[in-house]
């Protein structure tokens, strides 16, 4: 909780917390279980910009210190600016490097 910086969260209501606050409780969750690995599934949809800015700045700090974070995002854009490799389903296919992606 303290790396999420969400100890102040400990006493109250999920229920009751914003939707980003939700998202760090549950990432904080999930980083009881993972190691090595973490798997998300849309993890900023439906949080305001700052509160998907903060999330991703999270994920980003997780990743440099040695985490492997595989997520699923709709927001291209966004999710590709903290990404090493893309995996792009679409009409066409792509898997590479970021670098590559936009090029």
């Amino acid at each position: 909780m303290e790396r999420l910086k969400i100890s102040a969260l400990d006493k109250k209501c999920f229920r009751e917390l914003s939707g980003g606050q939700q998202q760090r409780v549950l990432l904080a969750r999930a980083l009881c279980a993972a190691k090595k690995i973490l798997l998300l599934d849309e993890p900023t949809a439906a949080l305001d910009p700052k509160a998907s800015a903060d999330f991703y700045q999270i994920i980003s700090e997780l990743h440099l210190s040695g985490m492997t974070i595989i997520m699923i995002s709709h927001d291209v854009n966004e999710a590709i600016k903290y990404s090493t490799h893309v995996l792009h389903l679409g009409k066409k296919i792509f898997f590479g490097t970021s670098e590559a992606y936009h090029a």
